[in-house]
């Protein structure tokens, strides 16, 4: 693994994720939907035996109440590791924020946003930690 994204791993269930998205990344390139790259994420993490859910409904709560509304995280690995793909042309902050609240609402301590829409994937992962 490149030396540039050792700074992002911070367990080895993190580590897998981004060799996975990599295999990904080299076999399609950037230029795709979202859901293109969430299929065949999903495929490589099965291949590693990586225990995951996909799409993962997380309740919010407002002052003790929980909402009829919830947010979906793309990839929950491991219980462990929160996943959030984008394919856009250039993180921004709220891409950022989204992470982190879902982080809040889902008691995880570690997240990965991961936008495969640029020429090199190591320029399009972000790590967070709460």
């Amino acid at each position: 693994m490149p030396d540039s994204l050792r700074v992002l791993i911070t367990n080895p269930t993190a580590t897998k994720v981004i060799g996975c998205a990599l295999r990904v990344h080299r076999a399609l390139g950037p230029g795709l939907f979202e859901s293109i790259y969430e299929q065949c994420l999903a495929f490589e993490l099965a291949e590693d035996g990586l225990a995951f859910e996909r799409q993962v409904k997380l309740p919010v709560s407002y002052r003790g109440c929980r909402l009829e509304m919830s947010f979906t995280a793309d990839f929950i690995v491991e219980s462990c590791v929160l996943v959030e793909l984008k394919s856009v042309e250039r993180l921004l902050p709220i891409h950022g924020a989204q992470v982190l609240t879902y982080l809040r609402v889902s008691g995880l301590g570690k997240g990965l946003l991961i936008n495969f829409n640029t020429r090199l994937l190591r320029n399009g992962i972000k790590s967070f930690v709460l």
